[in-house]
């Protein structure tokens, strides 16, 4: 599956954050001792690094796919970049829902909520911004707000976010993200930089027991890919796709 998401974009992944109420520990057994048991599922993450409010492992960044987890504050982020697989883009991700709560004393009432995200990186130069417009607002009502003569884009990241549940513990967001041409002064952006697309899935608590978040996650995971499939594809990436090929900047 991620092999035909990989071919519509130049960089794929997939991040989780399981985000809590309470700070997480940042001792050194404990961090040492949850990074070490990372390690033996996932061997290649032998890079350490402290930053100033982070403590990081991650694999080597010519690796694929590239991992890396972080503790900061009061969450647990962890990411997979260009998976063979989606079973390979989930692996880290499960394995630290089941062992991480144990290592760092999380409890189910700590359970703010949990993140799922499916990112989608295309590289384009020029005017991001009406690269975008192009894709997206053609032929729409919207449409008539920038047909201004002499106007230029200068920032346009549309963002739509939904509720999936009556309770409103289901959260869903559309992204698109451009870069850097934002501002007063309108500067073409270098062929290496990105256009991103990001699908964000956000579960609520409370949880009861701690061995519901494997199964909360699955659920996201069934339901993100739905959701990339019916809508991220054939209505953001699609379309930009075509706007850079076109020459649309």
């Amino acid at each position: 599956m991620s092999q035909s998401y990989k071919a519509l974009c130049n960089d794929f992944y997939v991040n989780m954050k399981l985000s809590l109420k309470l700070d997480l520990p940042k001792t050194r057994e404990t961090v040492l001792d949850l990074y070490e048991r990372v390690r033996k599922s996932f061997p290649a993450m032998g890079n350490f690094r402290r930053y100033r409010d982070e403590f990081a492992l991650e694999s080597p960044q010519s690796d694929m796919p590239h991992r890396w987890t972080a503790l900061r504050g009061n969450y647990l982020r962890c990411g997979t970049v260009n998976p063979p697989s989606m079973r390979e883009a989930y692996a880290l991700h499960h394995t630290l829902l089941e062992v991480a709560p144990s290592y760092l004393s999380i409890s189910p009432l700590d359970v703010d909520h949990i993140e799922l995200l499916y990112g989608f990186d295309l590289v384009a130069g020029g005017n991001h911004d009406s690269i975008v417009l192009d894709a997206l607002l053609q032929g729409s009502p919207l449409s008539a707000l920038v047909d201004v003569p002499g106007a230029t884009p200068i920032d346009f990241q549309p963002m739509v976010g939904l509720t999936l549940t009556r309770r409103g513990d289901t959260e869903v967001f559309f992204e698109v993200k451009t870069r850097p041409g934002q501002g007063h002064v309108v500067r073409d952006v270098e062929a290496g930089d990105p256009i991103s697309v990001y699908l964000t899935l956000r579960k609520f608590g409370p949880i009861l027991e701690l061995e519901e978040l494997p199964r909360l996650f699955t659920s996201l995971c069934e339901k993100g890919e739905e959701l990339v499939q019916q809508r991220v594809i054939p209505g953001l990436l699609v379309p930009i796709r075509e706007s850079i090929a076109s020459g649309n900047a």
